[in-house]
């Protein structure tokens, strides 16, 4: 009998046990099947690969752990669709045609993931295992909004969809997860050409330069104009930047560039 793989804490590997949260997962990542192309991050021992395999034309399920990549290969290899890669996904180069991620990402490396996955050019959505704080955060659920969800709302929708308790994992982690779904938008809500004017007043506003949002947008806006856009935004001047959600940052970036 083969001896089972410990754990890698340098990895931050953390199993997914619970089969009802893995296909739960599995039908909010590719919700139509026979999807395109679906690359999974982090396979680790295959729980979440073998319920994205039958919803998926094309599977490239990536695993950094040399260990478990044998495991895989031999579990998967009568599944045409799985292709079984050996490496880090963050050192994978995004495909050119439309594609899908999904995975049960290491907690450790979930900002470096979701910030590969807005680079991709071709990626469609993103349907990520993650710290529970971390969707939240992410997605406003706090109520408060942070930098880089603001920064890429134009383009990208941020939802909470889904929590799974920690005792769905081995080894059991110190806190919950969130299933978070970020899908690029059909329409962009901004015109490409005014993405630069959006970058340029976001950053602005989380700058705290100043010592509050209007403070720091009147650095680069006449203080009239201002108000006005706080007014059609239906924000209060004393407002904190994190407590203004995306919608209302749009409403104060029509209003600015009139």
């Amino acid at each position: 009998m083969a001896r089972p793989t410990r754990v890698s804490r340098a990895l931050s590997q953390n199993y997914l046990t619970d089969r009802t949260a893995a296909a739960r997962l599995a039908r909010l990542a590719v919700p139509h099947p026979k999807a395109g192309l679906v690359l999974e991050v982090g396979a680790g021992k295959g729980a979440l690969t073998e319920l994205l395999a039958p919803r998926c034309r094309r599977l490239l399920a990536y695993e950094i752990d040399g260990r478990l990549v044998p495991q895989l290969d031999a579990r998967f290899r009568s599944a045409s669709q799985v292709q079984v890669v050996a490496g880090d996904f963050l050192a994978a180069r995004p495909p050119r045609t439309p594609f899908s991620v999904a995975g049960n990402v290491p907690f450790s490396r979930t900002a470096a993931i979701v910030h590969w996955c807005l680079a991709a050019p071709a990626l469609t959505d993103a349907t990520l295992l993650t710290q529970l704080e971390y969707a939240r955060k992410r997605t406003g659920d706090y109520g408060r909004w942070t930098s880089l969800t603001v920064l890429n709302w134009p383009r990208y929708e941020w939802r909470l969809v889904g929590r799974v308790g920690r005792h769905g994992f081995r080894p059991v982690p110190r806190v919950d997860a969130g299933i978070l779904r970020i899908e690029r938008r059909r329409t962009p809500l901004l015109d490409p050409a005014a993405l630069s004017g959006w970058r340029h007043l976001v950053e602005l506003g989380f700058s705290g330069v100043g010592g509050s949002l209007h403070a720091s947008l009147c650095r680069a806006h006449p203080r009239r104009r201002v108000d006005a856009a706080f007014r059609g935004a239906g924000l209060d001047r004393a407002v904190l930047v994190g407590a203004v959600s995306p919608d209302r940052w749009l409403r104060l970036h029509e209003g600015l560039e009139a």
